[in-house]
C-alpha cells in the first residue's frame, strides 16, 4: 500500500462517524438514512463519509429492489475484513483484507477450474 493511500485510510479511520458506519454496515447493509440515525450524524455528514469510504474501497454500494413500491433503495455494506500492521526488520507493512462478495467468489471459483 502506498504511503499516500495509507495516510488517506488512517485519516478516515480517525473519524468517529466513519468508524460507526463501518461497524454498522459490517452487520448488515444499511441505507444512508438508517446510518444517519444509528450514527447520530447529519445526512450530509453521512453521505460525505460514505463517499470517502467508497473512494478508499472500504465500502460497497448496493441496490435493493423495493417489492412493494417497484422502486429501489441504495444500501451500503462494508467489504473491510481487517487492517493489518506488521513490523519486522525490513520495516512496517500495512495490509487491508477485504471480504469477497458471493458473486466475486463464484466467479473466482469458475475461473480457477
Amino acid at each position: 500500500m502506498s504511503e499516500e493511500r495509507l495516510e488517506e485510510v488512517a485519516a478516515l479511520l480517525e473519524d468517529e462517524t466513519a468508524r460507526r458506519i463501518l461497524t454498522e454496515t459490517y452487520r448488515e447493509p444499511m441505507s444512508a438514512n438508517t446510518l444517519s440515525e444509528r450514527c447520530g450524524a447529519s445526512k450530509p455528514t453521512v453521505y460525505r463519509r460514505l463517499e470517502d469510504l467508497r473512494r478508499c474501497d472500504l465500502l460497497e454500494e448496493r441496490t435493493r429492489p423495493d417489492p412493494d413500491g417497484g422502486h429501489h433503495h441504495t444500501m451500503y455494506a462494508t467489504n473491510l475484513e481487517r487492517i493489518l500492521v506488521e513490523i519486522d526488520d525490513d520495516g512496517i507493512e500495512f495490509r487491508i483484507d477485504r471480504r469477497e462478495n458471493m458473486s466475486d467468489r463464484f466467479t473466482r471459483l469458475i475461473e480457477e477450474m
